[in-house]
């Protein structure tokens, strides 16, 4: 059974910084490309950015220079940090991998994390 576990949102004042995590437990060999969404309330899902097994990034152009993906292949885990967060960046915040498991090729979802930004 492999789960993606996101951690780290919360509320915070527009200016701050969060650093989410994304970690990969259960049964995983290698864990490949990671995406991360968001959906705010009333709107679609959109993505934020996203990051290769080999550390190669994108970004959408609303969070360039401000959130920096990266990621941690040993512990299975990818950070999304983000700096100089705007209420616009209020929304459930969601990881979205490529899972080996050895025995084939999977993606999954993680739960989400609600990230709230008070103006």
């Amino acid at each position: 059974q492999v789960q993606l576990v996101e951690s780290g949102g919360g509320l915070v004042q527009a200016g701050g910084s969060l650093r989410l995590s994304c970690a990969g437990t259960g049964n995983i060999f290698s864990i490949g490309g990671v995406d991360w969404y968001r959906q705010a309330a009333g709107k679609q899902r959109e993505l934020v950015a996203a990051i290769t097994r080999g550390g190669s990034t994108n970004y959408a152009d609303s969070v360039k220079a401000r959130f920096t993906i990266s990621r941690d292949n040993a512990k299975n885990t990818v950070y999304l940090q983000m700096n100089s967060l705007k209420p616009d960046d209020t929304a459930v915040y969601y990881c979205y991998a490529e899972v080996n498991t050895g025995r084939g090729l999977g993606r999954y979802w993680g739960q989400g994390t609600q990230v709230t930004v008070s103006s």
